[in-house]
């Protein structure tokens, strides 16, 4: 007799959590119950920053039961994520989805809480969504919401598909509206220059500004779809913005070649690589698409 949709479901999951639990450790760093964490390399853990109270002698549980210690290598509160060493490079490395999430796929959120084992949660994709500021001071670029429940301790444990590839990584650390997942693609970018510098560079223009709608003839030099920018209303001496030669009225519409259509959009640009050099700023002036070199 052939086994039912359900059972082959209920193993392929199964199957799933277990493929993923090899990659997923406990993190204990902090004065209650410890935490998880996924391995960003051998010798590397991507975990959540505020499960993370104190810089050395943090305590691993890798996946094979093998106990270990890590020192904290990088932290990022404004996308609540850091990085620790391990003093050994045992760690298997997650195995990373090779498509985004996409809304109504089935997920599990796997956790190690503790040394019993693994533990995981069912539920299902609800929605995409992003830029967003965090309250931490920081902007995701994306992020990833799910019906999955959220047990203690599963801060920075994965999100995966039903092969037990990594979504992203778990967080409560925000507030307010329950946990999220940070998108692989994002925090693995956090995660490496976390691992290369031990924080993330963000920069700034020294600029107020305010949304306004493009109008069609230039929206037309553009060549992308953009319906709105940001008008430079007021700036601040001996700032980035002054010294480039930005000018109140400008319009500022893209940063590196990328459209900036919001606030939010500009605080995610003017961070990482772009901070210390110079950078190409799409500006409007007097109805004309220009380019301003700006030291961000």
């Amino acid at each position: 007799m052939s086994k039912n949709i359900f059972t082959e479901l209920s193993e392929a999951m199964a199957n799933a959590a277990e493929a993923a639990g090899k990659s997923t450790v406990m993190v204990d760093a902090r004065r209650r119950i410890p935490a998880s964490g996924i391995a960003f390399a051998k010798d590397l853990i991507l975990t959540a920053d505020h499960v993370v109270e104190r810089d050395e002698d943090i305590r691993i549980l890798l996946g094979d039961g093998h106990e270990t210690t890590a020192r904290l290598a990088g932290r990022d509160p404004g996308t609540d994520l850091a990085v620790l060493k391990l003093d050994s490079a045992s760690a298997t490395p997650a195995d990373i989805a090779k498509s985004p999430a996409r809304v109504g796929q089935f997920v599990l959120a796997i956790g190690r809480p503790s040394k019993r084992g693994i533990e995981s949660s069912f539920g299902t994709v609800n929605s995409l969504g992003g830029p967003v500021r965090t309250g931490r001071g920081g902007m995701l670029d994306a992020y990833i919401k799910t019906d999955v429940v959220s047990y203690p301790g599963f801060s920075g444990g994965p999100l995966i598909n039903g092969e037990g590839q990594v979504y992203g990584i778990n967080t409560s650390g925000f507030g307010g509206g329950g946990a999220i997942t940070i998108p692989v693609e994002v925090a693995w970018k956090v995660a490496e220059t976390l691992a290369a510098h031990g924080k993330i560079k963000r920069g700034y223009l020294g600029i107020r500004s305010q949304t306004v709608n493009l109008p069609e003839e230039a929206r037309s030099q553009l060549k992308r779809e953009q319906e709105t920018g940001l008008l430079i209303v007021g700036m601040e001496k001996d700032t980035p913005a002054e010294k480039s030669g930005l000018m109140v009225g400008d319009i500022l519409v893209g940063v590196a070649g990328v459209a900036v259509e919001h606030h939010d959009e500009l605080f995610v640009r003017l961070s990482g690589d772009v901070v210390g050099k110079s950078t190409p700023m799409d500006v409007l002036r007097g109805g004309t698409l220009q380019v301003v070199n700006v030291v961000v």
